[in-house]
């Protein structure tokens, strides 16, 4: 029988840990935790209830954290989700399904974003599908920041929902925008990307204008606005570090 083993990167996440691990352990063989370096109860919590704990320090790379988990199961597959997400009832029959079956696929689903108390149909956080199901040896992840999957196989969407948690209020988002910020912009200028200030400011314009306006942000009301207020200056925030890593590396 296959088996499915269900990943979790962690710092800092004991109001979420809890609840995340009683939600997948309805569909996983194995939890495993990759920790960053958690100073609260996070790891404490995990270990009580029965995850496999892996800590691996944080080197601004995601990818490098989802990758860790790799040759650390013997799990047939490996479904990743955050601390702050959770699998509907239906997913996990969905996933369920999948292991039972066997087939050599990546899967993907729906995902719903509630951030700030609204949950958005539209925008920057509308609904959208994400990868996050795989055989185990058949994937690898890339990209520092905003990392994503690379795999082969055909893909096959499977139903149910994946309900993301996110910001609970805009200190949490700053301090987000702040860290993804800063390793985007010196990941891309080590890769050789380039930015002038004017076309830092019309990338911040035109994510603006995407969310608002070609994302029918605006359906969204007051909540659409903010948010793609909000990825106006994550945009122009990213590029702009970029500018200041070419200006210090003259």
């Amino acid at each position: 029988m296959k088996k499915l083993a269900v990943v979790i990167l962690t710092k800092n996440e004991e109001k979420n840990i809890v609840e995340a691990m009683g939600n997948v352990y309805k569909v996983a063989d194995e939890i495993i935790i990759i920790d960053s370096g958690s100073t609260d109860a996070t790891v404490d919590l995990a270990n009580q209830y029965g995850a496999k704990v892996l800590y691996r320090k944080w080197d601004n790379d995601f990818s490098a954290q989802r990758n860790f988990v790799l040759d650390k199961t013997d799990a047939d597959y490996i479904l990743y989700i955050d601390a702050d997400e959770r699998l509907s009832n239906d997913l996990i029959e969905s996933v369920k399904n999948v292991v039972a079956k066997g087939e050599n696929k990546q899967y993907s689903f729906m995902r719903q974003i509630e951030a700030f108390g609204a949950a958005y149909q539209h925008g920057i956080f509308a609904p959208d599908e994400v990868i996050r199901l795989f055989p185990r040896t058949e994937v690898y992840w890339e990209n520092k920041v905003h990392e994503r999957p690379v795999c082969r196989l055909e893909k096959q969407r499977i139903s149910g929902i994946l309900m993301h948690y996110t910001y609970d209020s805009w200190q949490h988002w700053l301090n987000k925008a702040g860290q993804y910020t800063s390793i985007w912009a010196e990941d891309n200028f080590n890769k050789g990307k380039r930015v002038g200030k004017s076309a830092a400011f019309t990338h911040g314009m035109y994510g603006f204008i995407r969310a608002y306006f070609l994302q029918l942000g605006f359906l969204d009301g007051w909540a659409g606005l903010y948010s793609s207020l909000q990825h106006f200056f994550y945009t122009l925030l990213k590029y702009w570090k970029l500018y200041e890593f070419q200006q210090k590396n003259k």
